[in-house]
């Protein structure tokens, strides 16, 4: 006579310990289902921001305006880096390439507001009691936001042509100016993700941007970080959004402002570490905090 497991109380709901019901092996691999539950995952982020156009429009809308705002109502009042007679559309060429890092950088504070909103309704802990991998709600959050960066930055690529900006440095250097871009956004991600786990609510996520909006200020997207006083400069030199503009820069073939510092000079290196070191803390962290919602 075999054993059966009791059954839980009437009105009492099933322990947060509980084992999932095994899935279906039918000849897949472990890695096989890793990746269709991170693509259910995307295609449920997807589905989810599609139903809520006018958040979109704005995700998409903001840094267009941005892009505006910084182009033509203080662009005018500013100089291309190396002084000289420089015009304000030279200053746009400069402008252009820390725009786009700008909204690369934005993008961890809407990955955070998505995850804690997600924690906050308990939809991540319905992810967590299905048969499926752990890793794939983390990862399909990722993917998710990549798409979405994808879809920003071609907008706003397109958007700069118009106000005429141009990429002079080649198709292989441009190719590679947006993997660099795409790059910081990945390392990003995981911020976001470990912040909205950490955060208790989706309000104090929208309070990130009094921290991102100063950190982006100090930096080479704007200005050459030579034009700012000494101790400031050296902070805003180092910052990794300074090496991914700069980077991003010259490979675009815009004009770089270089002090001859050494984290200007290896700007394109830094541009590729600065990201690794990034994943190589949040990501641990991220994936640590999500198997402790459980306990």
């Amino acid at each position: 006579m075999s054993a059966t497991a009791p059954l839980p109380a009437p009105g009492l709901a099933p322990s947060r310990e509980q084992t999932p019901a095994p899935r279906p092996v039918e000849g897949r691999s472990r890695a096989y289902w890793a990746v269709a539950d991170c693509w259910s995952i995307v295609r449920r982020s997807l589905t989810h921001y599609r139903r809520k156009p006018v958040y979109i429009l704005w995700q998409l809308g903001f840094p267009i305006v941005s892009l505006l705002l910084y182009g033509y109502v203080f662009g005018g009042a500013m100089r291309p880096p190396g002084g000289g007679e420089g015009t304000a559309a030279d200053y746009r060429n400069f402008l252009m390439p820390g725009m786009f890092v700008m909204t690369m950088a934005f993008g961890f504070m809407n990955t955070a507001t998505a995850v804690v909103t997600d924690v906050q309704k308990g939809v991540t802990d319905r992810f967590r009691s299905m048969p499926m991998a752990s890793s794939a709600v983390v990862t399909g959050r990722g993917v998710t936001d990549l798409l979405i960066a994808c879809a920003e930055l071609a907008i706003l690529v397109l958007t700069a042509l118009v106000m005429g900006w141009r990429a002079d440095g080649g198709p292989a250097a441009t190719a590679g100016a947006v993997a660099l871009l795409l790059w910081l956004r990945f390392a990003l991600v995981w911020l976001g993700v470990w912040l909205g786990l950490l955060l208790p609510s989706a309000e104090a996520a929208g309070s990130l941007f009094a921290v991102a909006f100063p950190l982006t200020m100090v930096s080479g997207v704007f200005v050459p970080p030579s034009t700012m006083p000494d101790w400031l400069g050296v902070i805003a030199a180092w910052n990794p959004l300074s090496s991914t503009a700069s980077a991003a820069r010259a490979l675009f073939g815009n004009e770089v402002a270089s002090d001859g510092s050494w984290i200007q000079e290896h700007a394109l290196l830094m541009s590729v570490v600065w990201p690794l070191v990034i994943t190589a803390v949040c990501l641990p962290l991220a994936v640590r905090r999500y198997r402790a919602l459980s306990r």
